[in-house]
Formats: structure tokens, sequence, C-alpha cells
């Protein structure tokens, strides 16, 4: 589907990569893994048309469409939500209208002349094209898919220039998903996202239709959804057969590898060089000395790569706490008509190793702001420990660092006497090394200046800390560091994120806010959370069911009441009966059956697709190029027969509801 051949990309005297190759085939579903800097977003924007290479090509079939999402830059306005996502299905409308424009031309020509055939022709070869759209299902799909982000019912009708740039990156992703491009390029695609939203995506995604490429740092979506990584390291890529778990052993065992390869062959050309250096002046050697060392010369010496530095750091050591870190009591908060919290009740004790999470709006940040002091409750009271020392790290607070400033200067403000050897070391830890300490504020990007404020929140000595989405523009070490630091940490955090694989290992409680509901606290990681609220979800819908049963079988015994009451004798009332049954079966059983008979081919076509993911992922067909596109082409065209027999069962199952209301009546 998509082939990289011999690419290169330099920026002045840096070369970001060369010569490298790869194919996309259909359905693929790949993630570029590496540090930041290393070249995956640089590939990503080359493959998805935003940058020019300097050398190689990219080559794909004629009507392979590419969509590409970036990390974030996305503004739009003058046009609403809906009206926006709906041009998604602009390539649908202008087919539609030519369909009508030939109709309306077809009324006027003579059906016994050439151009009606081929007028007729047109419309029918337009009508198989709008048959992939599938017209009735576009208001729905884009209802579901706004939905699935986060978006309210409310929201369809506003302008889009109303949203913030987290939600105008969705209303980008929405638009992307709705369009189906048959390559997918997700750069960061859960920065903006919350824990519902994002378990959507990743269910959309893994359902999705194309092959996907994504950049990610969220650990738990890439096993889920990659078979395959490519890794970036210093001007390489290394390919790897699985998802990000399986690289990380695989490319641990290469290294291994390499490194014995290197140690022996280090060793032999030791004793070849011995031997040339004792034997070369001696004439009954000086033969087998000049062959090695001819030997020497030709052997392929075995390089290793240097390694980036592994650095660790540990939090300044805080002072001790009470019992009690701080605590809100019967507090309100309000903004204009807008209430966020009533009567809500929270104590943080120590020891706390809490994450937040739910939906943007919520009132996660301001719940934020009201633990630590920053604001105070409308009513009720707020109750910060008798030694509490509070660290609060948010998105804005790197809009707040003076720009005049280099990056070593604005953390040496705050770090203390103790701290002061150490702030390289910690910076160096989130991505700054080298000369970058001595960079300008002022000229560091959006996600730079965020690290910058994270490492002066990290290097000042406190007891309670409070961390909104301190992962967004971490890369995995650097996560990884931070997680190891926070897991070793004696005092109290509160981590606003919904990054599972770096909350999981360290946090032991859940605190959950919806909108228009009391904030809930799950005793457990963010996986417990998740499943807890499938569970629910579960033990609701069958109430539902339940309730409705119910409903049914009174609105039934009402029904049979009030016929008992009429004025129909047995007779009559059996011959109506009768009738009724005889019109509810010669209507509705046909549709019945047809009904059964799509959910069995659902059932099949389902099993079928299963079977073969499952031939797809056997290391005999993800290994062979020639296997894995025939696989792709059945599994293609499996979807698009699950995708009618679906749209002809929701056809059928409406006919069957309308008959049963005319019924009822």
């Amino acid at each position: 589907m998509l082939a990289i051949k011999q690419l290169r990309v330099e920026f002045g005297a840096r070369v970001i990569f060369s010569d490298l190759s790869f194919t996309v085939l259909e359905k693929e579903r790949i993630s570029f893994a590496g540090h930041n800097g290393a070249g995956k977003s640089t590939l990503m924007k080359c493959i998805g048309g935003v940058l020019e290479p300097n050398g190689g090509k990219i080559t794909k079939p004629k009507h392979c469409k590419i969509g590409y999402l970036p990390q974030e830059g996305i503004h739009i306005s003058g046009v609403t939500l809906w009206d926006e996502t709906e041009s998604a299905f602009a390539e649908a409308k202008g087919i539609q209208n030519e369909i009508d424009r030939l109709g309306e031309l077809l009324e006027t020509q003579d059906p016994r002349n050439e151009e009606f055939s081929e007028t007729l022709d047109k419309i029918g070869g337009l009508e198989i094209q709008l048959e992939h759209f599938d017209p009735n299902r576009i208001k729905p799909k884009i209802e579901s898919v706004l939905t699935g982000l986060g978006f309210k019912r409310s929201d369809f009708q506003r302008d889009c220039s109303e949203f913030s740039g987290g939600w105008q990156m969705r209303i980008a992703m929405a638009k992307l998903f709705l369009q189906e491009p048959a390559v997918l390029l997700l750069d960061e695609p859960t920065n903006h996202l919350d824990i519902d939203s994002q378990t959507w995506m990743e269910q959309y995604l893994i359902n999705y239709s194309g092959a996907i490429i994504i950049i990610s740092h969220d650990l738990a979506l890439l096993d889920t959804l990659t078979k395959r990584t490519i890794a970036f390291h210093q001007g390489k890529a290394e390919e790897y057969a699985g998802n990000y778990s399986y690289y990380l052993k695989e490319s641990a065992l290469r290294k291994e590898i390499k490194m014995k390869q290197y140690l022996s062959q280090k060793k032999e050309i030791e004793k070849a060089k011995a031997f040339i250096d004792r034997f070369r002046a001696k004439a009954s050697k000086a033969t087998q000395a000049q062959s090695r060392l001819k030997a020497l010369e030709k052997i392929e010496i075995i390089e290793i790569d240097q390694e980036d530095a592994v650095m660790n750091f540990t939090f300044p050591k805080p002072p001790p706490s009470a019992q009690s870190v701080a605590k809100l009591e019967n507090a309100t908060k309000a903004y204009g008509k807008t209430e966020i919290f009533k009567d809500f009740s929270f104590e943080v004790e120590k020891g706390a190793r809490i994450a937040i999470v739910g939906p943007n709006g919520a009132g996660k940040s301001t719940f934020c702001r009201l633990i630590t002091g920053q604001e105070a409750p409308d009513s009720g009271d707020y109750i910060l420990g008798s030694k509490s020392a509070i660290s609060f790290f948010s998105q804005n607070h790197a809009d707040e660092l003076d720009p005049d400033l280099t990056v070593l200067e604005t953390c040496q403000a705050v770090s203390s006497r103790e701290n002061a050897p150490l702030v390289r070391n910690i910076l160096g830890c989130f991505l700054f090394r080298g000369d970058d300490v001595f960079k300008k504020v002022g000229v560091l990007s959006g996600g730079e200046r965020s690290r910058v404020a994270l490492v002066r929140m990290l290097i000042q000595p406190a007891n309670f800390l409070i961390l909104d989405e301190p992962t967004n523009h971490l890369d995995v070490q650097s996560q990884e560091v931070l997680q190891t630091a926070l897991n070793e940490y004696p005092g109290s955090y509160l981590i606003v994120s919904h990054n599972r694989a770096f909350l999981d290992p360290i946090v032991t409680h859940t605190l959950e806010f919806r909108p228009e509901a009391e904030p809930r606290l799950y005793h457990g990681n963010v996986s417990y959370f998740i499943d807890k609220k499938a569970e629910e979800k579960d033990i609701a819908k069958q109430a539902a069911k339940r309730a409705k049963a119910s409903q049914r079988e009174q609105q039934k015994a009402s029904q049979n009441s009030t016929d008992s009451d009429s004025k129909l004798s047995r007779k009559d009332q059996r011959k109506r009966d009768a009738e009724i049954r005889q019109k509810r079966s010669s209507i509705l059983k046909p549709l019945e059956t047809e009904l059964e008979s799509l959910e069995t081919q659902i059932a099949d076509i389902e099993s079928a697709q299963a079977t073969l993911t499952q031939h797809m992922s056997s290391p005999e067909v993800a290994t062979d190029g020639e296997k894995m596109q025939e696989a792709s082409v059945a599994f293609q065209n499996l979807s698009e027969k699950l995708e009618k027999t679906y749209s002809k069962w929701t056809d059928t199952s409406d006919k069957i509801e309308k008959f049963n209301e005319e019924f009822k009546d």
C-alpha cells in the first residue's frame, strides 16, 4: 500500500535519518518508537505530505488516501462543529449532487437516444460509488464519533472557535476518523483526551478498516493496538515484529547479542594484532603475519551504538507532614451559573497516591486549585494541614516563565543550596542535555517550556505534590524516570492524568469527576477503575432491560384488562385476534426470518475475521509480505461485507419495530 524508499531528511548539518526504507501493508498497525528528537514526528510529516524529504521517495497507489493528525497547532473557526465534521463527507455529497443533476438531465432526454443510456450508465456508476459511504448512516456516524470523543449534542451547533486548543484537536480527530483514509497517521492522539474518550478511541482504532501508524507515549494503547514497531535511534531505524513490550524485550536481546559479538570480535582482533606485532620482523613468520594483517583489514568492524545516558533523580527530602494533609468540608464552587461542586467533602491523608480522572470541564482543575488553596470555595471550608508544604505543576505554569532567562537559570532560581548541583542532572532526565540548558526560555516550544516548569516544581522540597498532566510532553524514558522517582517519594501526591501505563504502578486510588455529579473515589488504580465502570455499565444495562420488560408486561396486562371490558363478543374477539395474527404473520414472519439469517451471517463473518486476525498474527504470515497482503485483502473484503450486513440488519430491525408499533395500536 505504501512504500518508503531510501528516505533522507536533514536539518542543516544534522542528518535525522538516511537510506530509510520500509513498507506499510493494508490494515497494519505500526508504532514509531524512540526518544524525543529521534525523528518520529519528522518521518510522519514526510509521509503525510507536510514535509518534503531531502532524498528518496514515498510511493502509494493512486487512490490511496493518507490522513495526518499532528500533535498540536490546529485552529478551526467560522464554521459550526457539525458542519466542520460533516465536511468529511464532501466527496459523498459531491457524488449525490452529480446524481441529482444527471437525474434532472435524464428527464429531458429521449429514452430511445444513446445519450439517455450513457446518462443512465453514469448514474449507475455513481450510485455504486455512493454505496461505499452509505448516505443513510452519515448522520449516525457523525453523532457516534463526536459523542465518543466527548462532545455533547448541545455542542453540535457551536462555532469551532469557541472550543479550546485540546477540543480543537478532537474536532480534527473526529473529521479524520470520519474520512476513513487508507492510512491513518496519529501523532500523540491521547494528549488531549480524557479517560472515556481514550477508551472509545482505542476501540475505534482496533476496528478501523485501514492501516494505522501511531506515535504515542501511552504504552497501554501501543501494546493493545500495534503489531509492529519501528524504532529510531541516532539516525537509524530498526524494525520489530511486535508491540511496544515486544520491542523492549527484543531490543534488549539484540543489544546483548551484539555486545557479545563485539567483545568476541575485539578479542580476536587483539590476538591478531599481538601475533602481527610479535612475528612481523621474523623471516619465518613474516608471511603469516602479512596474511593476518590483510585479513584484519577486511574485517567488518562491529560498532556499538552510543547509548543515551540513563539518568535518575530523587525528590528533595520532604519535610514531615501531619496525618491530614489538606481537607475540603462541604465546599461549594460555581463560576457564574455553572456549579462545579456542591457540599463536597474530601480529605487528602498522609501518603495518599491518587489519580484524578474525568472528562474536561468536570472540575478536575478546579479541585486542584481548591485543595492547594489557590482558590477559596464559595462556601464551606478549606483546611491545610499544619505541616503541609505544597508543590503544584499545571500546564499554565509554563506560560508564567520568564522568557529572558535560560533553562538553567530558571531552575536554579528555585533550587535549594543542597539541590543546586543536581539541577543539570534533573534537566538531563527531562531531555535538556548539553548546551540545551543555556537556551532562553523564550525560544522554547510549548512542550519544552512545559518540561522546564515540571523540573522547577520537582526540585522544590515539598510533602504534597499536585501534577496536572505531567507526561504530555515526556518521552517514554523520561516518563520512567519520573515514575520511578514518584514510586520512591515518601510524601503525598495527586496526579491528573489518563496515562494508564504511567499511573497504574504508582497510584492506589482513583478519584473520578463527572459533570453534574459528585466526585467518586475508587479504591484501586486506573485499570481497576475502568474495569469497575464497565462492570457498573453492564449492571445498569441489565437493570434497564428488566425495567423495560416489566413495563411491557404491565402494558400487556392493562391491554388484556381493557379488552376483557370491551363490548366485543368472545366470537368477535377471537375473529379479530385471528386476523391480527394472520396479518402479523404475513408481514413480520418474513422480516423476522430475514433478521435471524442476517444475525447468523454477522456471527459467521465476525468469526471468520477473528480466525483471520489470528492467522495474520502468526510469525509465518507476519514475516511474509505476500501472505500478509493476501490476508489483508481477505480481511478488507470481510469488513466490507460485515458493514453491508449490519446496514441490512439495521433496516430490517427498524421495519420490525415499526410494524410492532402498528400492531400494538
